[in-house]
């Protein structure tokens, strides 16, 4: 992008890594950048976020606040972004200013279903059928193009964790999902009958250097990530496909950090791309205590312009959310022998992810 700041020497220790987001990502981001001697300045729109607690400075205010966003700069030698809804334009703003990573074509086109779709399809990779949906009619059409029992009507903006989402049988009822949701745009696509989910972390640096991990096997319930498990039951070639997969996409975009391609895996064996993440992921969340250098200290790696790290793991894993009242259990999961992480929320939700704990094994196989 014209006019966008690029890392020039790494930051050495004692600089300031800026961090878009104050959630759990960004809580965990600063962590690893404090093990690197690097301080996080966390800039968030909530006042109580659990990234706050663990961070050396702090700015509370609006994403779209100008004034805020350059004196935060100003603090900052490198800047990079903990999740996809930060608005595009802000990145943008700040990459003026100082270099910002991932760059703000990446964040783009992910915080657009069709677009992102679109991308992945257009570089011979591929994904379920999908077609964009504007109005009833195209609802109807689409459901008809794609001819399969069932479809997912998704929002093409902001939605997670299955939110914005509507499964459907029929064009009727593509119609109908559509008006509910305020016939807002829209993507449609095939509903797959996948054997198991798998997703692959991968890190690429400023010099085009790419890493990845070993791809998990993701469970899913009620569109919350549950369980990750490491070995997954990807064959070998499956995995070298994934990671192939996420180097193409992100040399593609000339992308700097972590990003995360979600996959399902068909019961031919075929690995189609249900969704990208321009930044750290709950799958990879196993790395921080089964490998020596983790999902969030490969992205502090990446952004800072110091060399990446080994994906090796050096145990088996099992990575299970904490989520809503699953985190009274706490002194359970300690008593158990799991690798607790909580995340310093205030408040217990339900469906709210309050933590992750990770049950470890002497490595085996794959």
């Amino acid at each position: 992008m014209s006019g966008a700041r690029t890392v020039s020497t790494p930051v050495p220790p004692g600089g300031t890594i800026g961090i878009l987001g104050g959630g759990q990502l960004g809580r965990m981001l600063a962590l690893a950048a404090a093990r690197l001697g690097l301080k996080a300045h966390i800039y968030s729109d909530e006042n109580d976020a659990p990234a706050f607690q663990v961070s050396a400075a702090q700015t509370y205010a609006s994403y779209r606040n100008d004034n805020e966003l350059r004196k935060f700069a100003g603090k900052c030698d490198v800047i990079t972004f903990e999740f996809e809804n930060v608005p595009a334009e802000t990145v943008v703003v700040l990459s003026q200013l100082k270099p910002a990573s991932p760059n703000a074509r990446s964040l783009a086109i992910m915080q657009e279903r069709f677009d992102e779709k679109s991308f992945v399809s257009n570089l011979g990779i591929g994904t379920p059928p999908f077609f964009a949906v504007d109005s009833t009619a195209d609802a109807k059409s689409a459901f008809e193009k794609i001819g399969a029992a069932r479809a997912i009507l998704k929002t093409r903006r902001l939605g997670y964790d299955g939110k914005g989402q509507a499964i459907v049988a029929s064009s009727d009822e593509a119609a109908s999902a559509f008006e509910r949701f305020n016939s807002v745009p829209m993507l449609l696509e095939a509903f797959i009958d996948f054997e198991c989910e798998a997703s692959v972390v991968a890190a690429r640096g400023i010099d085009g250097e790419f890493v990845a991990y070993d791809p998990p096997e993701n469970v899913h319930g009620h569109h919350i990530l549950r369980r990750s498990t490491m070995p997954s039951r990807l064959t070998e070639a499956q995995s070298e496909e994934a990671k192939n997969i996420a180097r193409k996409i992100a040399a593609a975009l000339d992308y700097v950090g972590v990003l995360c391609i979600e996959l399902f895996v068909t019961a031919d064996g075929r690995l189609l791309v249900n969704e990208i993440a321009p930044r750290v992921h709950n799958s990879g969340h196993w790395t921080i205590d089964a490998c020596a250098v983790s999902q969030f200290e490969q992205h502090i790696r990446a952004v800072a312009g110091w060399r990446l790290g080994s994906t090796e793991r050096h145990s088996d894993a099992v990575m299970e959310n904490v989520i809503g009242e699953d985190a009274r259990d706490w002194q359970l999961l300690v008593a158990r022998g799991g690798c607790l992480h909580l995340y310093g929320k205030s408040e217990i939700r339900e469906g709210r992810k309050m933590g992750h704990v990770t049950w470890l094994k002497p490595k085996s196989g794959r």
